[in-house]
């Protein structure tokens, strides 16, 4: 599985939510206040096509169209194994510096407890 940046992330999640997609749609579906110009999307479109992530699917008069090529899912693995890694792979230390954080709630603790006592071929998927 691929490493990606933060803002490569931004335009997967644009991929994923959206389909196929040309640069153009692609950089407008930023939100105004934070949309990035359209040749830095352009260069991390083609970051993407290099590390296989997204491929071109067709060409519309000028536009390039793109698809993912990875999915939400397996995209979310490597982030979540690579913050846990931080943590010396540790999940007791990460929840820890979560719940110090405010960032983990008892609410969601139990609704992880739900879905770690369901089998595994009915777990949610992302």
């Amino acid at each position: 599985m691929v490493r990606l940046s933060r803002l490569e992330l931004r335009v997967m999640e644009i991929l994923w939510s959206r389909g196929t997609c040309s640069i153009r749609e692609m950089q407008q579906s930023f939100p105004a206040k934070t949309r990035p110009a359209y040749s830095t999307v352009q260069t991390i479109v083609y970051r993407l096509e290099a590390k296989k992530a997204v491929r071109r699917t067709k060409k519309i008069v000028n536009a390039d169209i793109f698809e993912p090529l990875v999915s939400r899912s397996a995209a979310h693995r490597r982030v979540i194994e690579d913050f846990l890694a931080i943590f010396g792979g540790r999940t007791e230390a990460l929840m820890a510096s979560l719940i110090d954080s405010g960032k983990l709630t008892l609410e969601d603790i139990q609704k992880a407890e739900r879905e770690l006592r369901r089998p595994v071929d009915r777990r949610s998927r992302t």
